[in-house]
Formats: structure tokens, C-alpha cells, sequence
């Protein structure tokens, strides 16, 4: 069973671990990366656990000082082993429900097609390509954006 619940500071060295699966070849963010988001103000990171093991995280951060606020995702993994049970649909889901009625964004490589597809599937649009976003491997980014769906910021 899959339990949601906050990313800790215990969870860095695993969540590093993961990004090096997941993210070979375009500079997986080591364990003091995570670190410093977690500590960062008006971030919000969330783990996915099976049997007590963390599975996969999510994080946000809140732009700006006035509302409307904007919001920026800045990372979403899942263990291969786990893809496809819903589980990136889920981290996805608290990050918006996080971000209710800012305007979020994210960049994703142009040939992550079930990344673009979750994506798309809650509202996200692309704005923009950014090339060679990914510098270790030259990968290009799509911006997309998903516009206020409604409720407090």
C-alpha cells in the first residue's frame, strides 16, 4: 500500500538515489540539493512510501511575495518499479491542490511523452521550448504552464 505523507531531511540520500535512475545523463540533483529545498521557505516537497520506503517524491515552491501567487514545480519522480500505478498522478494532484488558484509551472524534456501526457491531463499547456535546458545531456525543455483553476492562492 502507498502512503502519501511530507519529504523529510532522511529522505535525501534516497531521494538522490532515485534521481540517478531516473534522471541519468541530466544531472540528477544529489542529496544536499534536496536538502537545501527542504529547508528552503514556501517549498513543499511530499513522498510516496511502499512498505516505509520512499517510492517517490514531489516538490513546489511558491513564487513571489503578493498574490496572485505563481508556483513552480521543480521536481516529480517515481521509481520505475512503481510507474504506472498513479502514484506521479498523485504527487501531481498536492502540488495543485498546494498551488489552488496560482498559475504553476514546470519544464519537462521534450521526449518525456508520459510526463507531457500527465501533464496535459490536468491542464498544463505548452508556452515554450528552451533549448538545451538540460545541459550534461544537451536535452531540450518544454515550459508549460497550468493557468489558475479556481480557489484561494
Amino acid at each position: 500500500m502507498t502512503v502519501f505523507d511530507a519529504l523529510t531531511r532522511a529522505d535525501a540520500t534516497r531521494c538522490a538515489e532515485l534521481e540517478a535512475k531516473l534522471f541519468v545523463g541530466d544531472d540528477p540533483w544529489p542529496a544536499r540539493a534536496f536538502l537545501a529545498e527542504l529547508d528552503a521557505k514556501h517549498n513543499r516537497y511530499i513522498a510516496a512510501r511502499n512498505d516505509g520506503v520512499l517510492v517517490g517524491y514531489a516538490g513546489i515552491s511558491r513564487l513571489g511575495r503578493m498574490r496572485p501567487y505563481e508556483y513552480e514545480i521543480h521536481t516529480i519522480g517515481v521509481d520505475p518499479e512503481f510507474q504506472g500505478q498513479g502514484i506521479g498522478r498523485r504527487l501531481l494532484d498536492d502540488l495543485l491542490d498546494y498551488a489552488s488558484g496560482g498559475t504553476v509551472f514546470l519544464e519537462v524534456r521534450t521526449d518525456n511523452e508520459p510526463a507531457i501526457a500527465l501533464y496535459e491531463s490536468v491542464g498544463f499547456v505548452n508556452i515554450g521550448l528552451r533549448k538545451r535546458y538540460y545541459r550534461a545531456s544537451g536535452a531540450d525543455a518544454y515550459t508549460m504552464q497550468r493557468l489558475p483553476q479556481g480557489g484561494p492562492t
